[in-house]
């Protein structure tokens, strides 16, 4: 990794005066996928041991938000990214936004996002999009999902969060309308908002496209996140084909300023796991 810093100001909590060296890249624990084996609140006390200073996870809706807002605290953490809620999970729901007869449902869903990225101290949330429904025209689908990404992205400007979408590669979500980075870039470009980017998460894209590096440079502009996992597997960096040595010290030397989100199933506990940063020279 380049000598690249920035001297970044962990959240605007109780460490507001404290001002810590990071090195590039910026790197996020994943609370979702990393130190599952422990009750999610005690996730962000790990994460800190470990030397994180940044967190991101899937959903913060069922939690109380000012239980986690004293985690956050508590431990110096700063919340990078969390999700718009995105209908029945465990249903096979992958966001919402896709469906006509779920705007409302989905618009009220942004506003939930709202107060949770104040409790919280957010500036950036992810949508997942949804998936096709065969009774539905695509067409209409495709309408919806771009009007409700306008209303997202106009409302979240407001209170000064930026807005991303997020691509979900089709071997593991089959059906999800945003299912490449090409399309993801796409579908921005129509939304036309400068509140929305793209959620570049390396591990969909290189199960669809590949071509890291070269699509990275193309569309730094456009990219507001990045998270990564290996592949085959979805394990940790160096577990894989990916050549994450070489990609995050080019996204560095491009001029990604950006966080980078573990969002790997760790190969081993999650500590254990996180051993390829200091190799690769690397801190958290």
């Amino acid at each position: 990794m380049s000598a690249t810093s920035t001297t970044q100001r962990c959240g605007e909590n109780k460490y507001d005066d404290i001002f810590l060296e990071v090195f590039m890249p910026k790197l996020a624990a994943n609370l979702t996928m990393l130190y599952a084996d422990s009750p999610f609140v005690e996730r962000f006390a790990r994460a800190a041991a470990s030397g994180f200073h940044f967190v991101e996870y899937l959903f913060p809706y069922e939690h109380d938000l000012g239980t986690l807002a004293t985690a956050l605290a508590k431990n110096g953490l700063t919340q990078v990214l969390f999700n718009l809620p995105a209908g029945n999970w465990s249903m096979g729901d992958r966001g919402i936004a896709v469906f006509p007869d779920r705007i409302d449902e989905f618009r009220r869903g942004v506003h939930l996002a709202i107060n949770a990225a104040r409790v919280l101290k957010c500036k950036q949330v992810n949508c997942l999009v949804g998936k096709r429904d065969a009774r539905i025209s695509l067409g209409d689908q495709q309408r919806v999902m771009i009007e409700n990404l306008r209303y997202a992205a106009q409302q979240l400007a407001k209170e000064n969060i930026a807005l991303v979408i997020e691509m979900l590669n089709p071997n593991d979500v089959p059906g999800h309308l945003i299912d490449s980075p090409k399309v993801a870039f796409a579908v921005q470009e129509q939304v036309a908002s400068p509140n929305l980017k793209v959620q570049y998460d390396v591990y969909h894209a290189q199960r669809t496209e590949g071509e890291l590096a070269t699509t990275f440079q193309k569309n730094l502009a456009r990219i507001g996140h990045v998270q990564i996992a290996d592949n085959p597997g979805r394990h940790q960096p160096g577990t894989g084909e990916i050549n994450y040595r070489f990609l995050l010290n080019y996204f560095d030397q491009v001029g990604y300023t950006g966080f980078v989100g573990l969002e790997y199933v760790p190969d081993g506990t999650t500590e254990q796991s996180l051993a390829w940063v200091e190799e690769y020279g690397l801190r958290l």
